[in-house]
């Protein structure tokens, strides 16, 4: 007796008629057909009465399809939680670390082999993902962690700064602002702008129009570049003037001057954000990497009861 000969009798039962049981479960009416006579063979009786116009059920047929249900339900029960607990398995043993781009590069590659040491036996997946996109993941927890910008509702995740980022202008050496030690958003209104596309990041986009807006400036994004050097290389070629992080500029691009910008909302956090109960191994990560950065500062809590806070993809 098999899966298929319950399936078959419980389909036929309900139906009452083969063709219409097979085209349910997409079989051929010959299979349906064989699968109910292998279990009546087994069984040692008939389970249906048929004659070219009609099919019922035999009074061995009616006592026993109740039991056949249920064991089907049985059945179906025993393979789902064996696939939840394969899936859990799967989860305990594997930590998905999402970054949104220009976040957490450089923490990631510091702290990930500390990591690795603590826990051999993990399977590490780092993956970029914008930070909205990692709020809905933790919440569901198909992501063990991520680093991404303050922005959104953080019901049911945890977040933790890691650092405060300023806006920064990627000047040519040559301009008339390059002698700056800051630049304000009025003294960038009238300047041609390059940065990352809003699609990307669309969170410090509008964190960098709230600056201009409150400077009382015209914020004029001519270009957007997907990486820091590929707006230094539009800057050095005379664009304009580029806007990047703090944190994605390493190194001095050649002929150009980083200038830090000043003014309210010229500054966004960076943070770490894990499930409202995270993993041994997410909890590890976390902590290596606010170490790591020197932020130990914290807000968000797992509680049903959490405020909306100001976080910017």
């Amino acid at each position: 007796m098999d899966r298929m000969e319950l399936e078959a009798f419980v389909t036929v039962a309900e139906e009452l008629h083969f063709g219409r049981a097979a085209a349910r479960l997409h079989r051929g009416q010959p299979t349906v057909s064989d699968a109910i006579r292998r279990l009546e063979s087994s069984l040692g009786g008939r389970l249906f009465h048929r004659t070219s116009r009609r099919v019922s059920l035999t009074g061995l047929g009616e006592a026993l399809l109740p039991d056949a249900r249920a064991t089907l339900a049985q059945l179906r029960r025993f393979q789902q939680r064996g696939r939840s607990l394969a899936a859990g398995e799967q989860a305990r043993t594997t930590l998905v670390v999402a970054h949104a781009e220009y976040t957490g590069q450089q923490l990631l590659l510091r702290c990930l082999p500390q990591l690795r040491d603590l826990f051999p036996d993990m399977t590490i997946v780092p993956e970029s993902m914008p930070t909205t996109a990692q709020l809905t993941a933790l919440r569901a927890e198909t992501i063990g962690l991520g680093i991404g910008w303050a922005t959104g509702d953080v019901t049911g995740v945890r977040a933790r700064v890691l650092s405060t980022e300023r806006f920064m202008a990627l000047v040519p050496a040559a301009h008339p602002l390059a002698g700056h030690a800051e630049l304000s958003a009025s003294e960038l209104s009238t300047s041609d702008l390059l940065t990352w596309p809003h699609q990307i990041n669309s969170g410090l986009c509008d964190r960098l129009l709230a600056a201009f807006h409150i400077g009382g400036a015209d914020l004029r994004i001519i270009r957007t570049a997907d990486s820091v050097n590929a707006i230094a290389a539009h800057v050095a070629a005379g664009t304009g003037i580029g806007i990047a992080v703090e944190s994605a500029l390493d190194h001095q691009p050649p002929g150009l001057r980083i200038i830090p910008l000043t003014g309210p909302s010229t500054s966004v956090d960076q943070v770490v954000l894990t499930p409202a109960e995270p993993s041994d191994a997410a909890t590890a990560l976390r902590d290596l990497l606010l170490h790591a950065s020197a932020g130990p500062s914290s807000f968000g809590s797992p509680s049903p009861a959490e405020e909306t806070l100001p976080i910017r993809r």
